[in-house]
């Protein structure tokens, strides 16, 4: 059988983690309908958990990481997926219990791949990548609930990762008055330079939260979990609306029911990894509307996939701004 190269996670007897750029059978290929020729990939919160070890996100192995892939189908049985096809594919398990991203080749269900947007290169769609496809999923779940640009600010905390850049950049595209909340605060220009209005310390919100605080914001979307996303809800307005989709403070919520049985706040959580298809494709359609291309080159650097291991640590410890593109072939 022919090989492709690919990063590949193994466990020792000791379960001691280990990785290594090897070359896989296509024999090891799982279960799927459709190949795909892989030209480019991304590094996600959850890819940097895997590639250090640092939570169990792996539950299968050995394992190919990379939640993300864009590329080209080489093969295919699936009936709305042709040879020649530019397609993109976020979440589903891939990296975790299906065989990932940081390879040159990939196979997978047909439906589990959306068209690439004509509005995109395959790099722009991993400057995007599960990061800003989550972010769209949360400007549509406060679309879903009525937030208006009239409702006030929207505060985005995580404002400089992944998910929060491009946050901030489409809410200040789509109107809205953006308050950004970084641990990074020498990034202010950054920041504002993707639309965000004001930009906050994050120690501002880190701490034991009070049931109720000011009201200081309509809207807001939690990248961070835990205190923070606690002090969110204690600031929302009056029928206001939190988007949470992330963890990286931690999985705790230690707030009180106090926000939404005396402000009417409505706490709506977001998944990416097992969104429906029509989820999916509505939100890479919007993706392609409101996203200023000039906001996504700004947030983008590239790099060679195999400086995936060595930027892990990095992003898990803040260090990494907005979003890194691997090229993968």
């Amino acid at each position: 059988m022919p090989t492709f190269p690919a990063f590949l996670l193994s466990r020792d007897e000791d379960k001691n983690q280990h990785l290594e750029w090897t070359e896989v059978d296509e024999a090891e290929f799982m279960e799927g309908d459709v190949t795909v020729a892989v030209s480019h990939s991304t590094i996600n919160y959850k890819d940097a958990l895997a590639l250090t070890g640092s939570s169990p996100v792996v539950r299968r192995w050995p394992m190919i990481p990379g939640i993300d892939f864009a590329g080209t189908v080489v093969e295919s049985t699936h009936a709305g997926t042709a040879v020649g096809d530019a397609v993109v594919l976020n979440g589903w398990g891939v990296g975790e219990t299906h065989l990932g991203g940081y390879a040159a080749r990939a196979r997978v269900p047909g439906d589990w791949l959306v068209p690439l947007p004509a509005a995109f290169s395959a790099e722009q769609a991993m400057a995007i990548g599960t990061a800003g496809y989550t972010a769209m999923l949360c400007v549509l779940a406060l679309e879903r609930h009525g937030v208006t640009p009239d409702d006030g600010p929207v505060l985005v905390t995580g404002a400089s990762g992944g998910v929060g850049s491009i946050a901030v950049a489409l809410l200040a595209c789509l109107g809205h008055q953006v308050i950004a909340s970084t641990g990074r605060t020498e990034e202010a220009d950054y920041l504002t330079g993707l639309g965000a209005a004001e930009v906050i310390d994050r120690d501002e919100l880190s701490g034991p939260a009070k049931p109720l605080a000011k009201e200081r914001w309509g809207a807001a979307v939690d990248c961070v979990g835990s205190h923070t996303l606690a002090n969110v809800l204690a600031g929302t307005r009056y029928g206001g609306t939190v988007a949470a989709c992330g963890l990286a403070q931690g999985m705790d919520l230690p707030s009180s029911v106090a926000p939404f049985i005396l402000r009417g706040v409505t706490l709506a959580g977001v998944d990416s990894v097992m969104a429906p298809r029509a989820a999916r494709l509505e939100a890479w359609e919007r993706l392609a509307r409101d996203l200023d291309p000039a906001h996504l080159a700004a947030v983008t650097t590239v790099r060679p996939l195999a400086d995936a291991p060595a930027l892990a640590p990095d992003l898990l410890a803040g260090k990494v701004r907005g979003r890194v593109v691997f090229e993968v072939a």
